[in-house]
């Protein structure tokens, strides 16, 4: 899904904006230190989305300003993105197809997209990187044959879906007006799309703080390249000033694999959860959150910024010990014929 410079799609509503910021302050009082806000797009209001419904807000607007009838994306079976986008879909009166790398059986997130309708097309293997590559493919199949379709690639990490974040940035000054500005902005890092539209507003605000981009999955080195193109097309189209490379610092908290926190990462979740009622996923969540502590601990005081993105989903199902485990095996399944409806 593409736009030309200066050429932004219409939003399609479906968060509940703006998010509250707010202060942490039983949590600081127990660290011993702060102050500590907290971005709640965990609140965004339209389903389980958390922050992912402010880039499907452009990504839905853009599918439907092209005459598309079918959503197509995908994700794998801890992807936040994945029921998201099939309620999205589901909202804006779309079908939605998902082409899901790993094991399905068992995944919250799945069996939500499912119970929206839509079509879940597994390829039965753990390549993370052919599922974009697929979904673009069955976009085309689709409208070649007579149901025009859109691709959206994973977490919705296009300039485009980029534009959601970069008003969550315009956001976020606003509510700091009246505040100290922050010493940092921290989030966690995936496909790369909301990063790179946080830079993107916070460029076109003139605010200079760094945004700490916690990188869950890739590299960093490899991500950043990513994050600060997306960011500099995200301003594009806009128009706005462009991010610069300064302000993007990356900590890598691949651990042990993806979707696998330290027990560190783990206490300090447990500690938002018994002093906030804050519920973190292990994934995402935990990760940039326990960076954000580090931060804090680390350094004079001065009000650090930590984006709850979301996770509710499988934070729910860590706590309950429900959903698949960690590094079960996937099925051989195809993409064509192998497809669960």
């Amino acid at each position: 899904m593409t736009a030309q410079p200066g050429e932004v799609p219409q939003r399609f509503p479906l968060a509940v904006l703006p998010t509250p910021l707010v202060r942490a302050e039983r949590l600081e009082a127990v660290l011993g230190c702060g102050p500590l806000l907290v971005k709640r797009d965990d609140l965004s209001g339209f389903g389980v989305a958390g922050n992912k419904a402010r880039a499907l807000e452009y990504l839905v607007g853009a599918a439907l300003a092209q005459g598309a009838e079918v959503l197509v994306t995908a994700g794998g079976p801890g992807s936040n993105f994945v029921p998201a986008a099939a309620l999205a879909a589901r909202a804006a009166g779309l079908d939605c197809e998902i082409v899901l790398w790993g094991d399905p059986r068992g995944a919250p997130n799945v069996a939500i997209a499912e119970a929206a309708g839509a079509r879940i097309l597994p390829t039965g293997r753990f390549d993370r990187e052919e599922v974009d590559v697929l979904a673009a493919q069955r976009a085309a199949e689709l409208t070649l044959g007579g149901r025009p379709a859109t691709a959206v690639p994973r977490g919705g990490s296009t300039p485009v879906g980029a534009l959601g974040f970069a008003d969550a940035a315009a956001e976020l000054m606003g509510q700091l007006s009246d505040s100290p500005q922050p010493v940092e902005v921290v989030l966690p890092l995936g496909s790369g799309g909301s990063c790179a539209g946080l830079l993107a507003g916070l460029a076109a605000a003139g605010a200079t703080f760094p945004v700490i981009a916690v990188s869950v999955s890739r590299p960093p080195e490899d991500v950043r390249r990513t994050v600060l193109a997306m960011a500099r097309e995200c301003a594009a189209l806009r128009g706005t000033t462009a991010p610069t490379a300064d302000q993007l610092e990356l900590v890598d908290a691949r651990g042990e694999g993806f979707g696998t926190a330290t027990e560190q990462e783990r206490r300090r979740a447990r500690l938002a959860l018994h002093t906030e009622g804050l519920l973190l996923d292990t994934t995402y969540g935990a990760e940039a959150f326990s960076v954000a502590v580090d931060r804090l601990l680390g350094r004079p005081p001065g009000p650090v910024v930590w984006w709850h993105t979301g996770g509710l989903v499988p934070a729910v199902a860590h706590v309950t010990g429900a959903g698949p485990s960690a590094g079960a095996p996937a099925p051989a399944m195809e993409l064509d014929g192998g497809a669960r409806r």
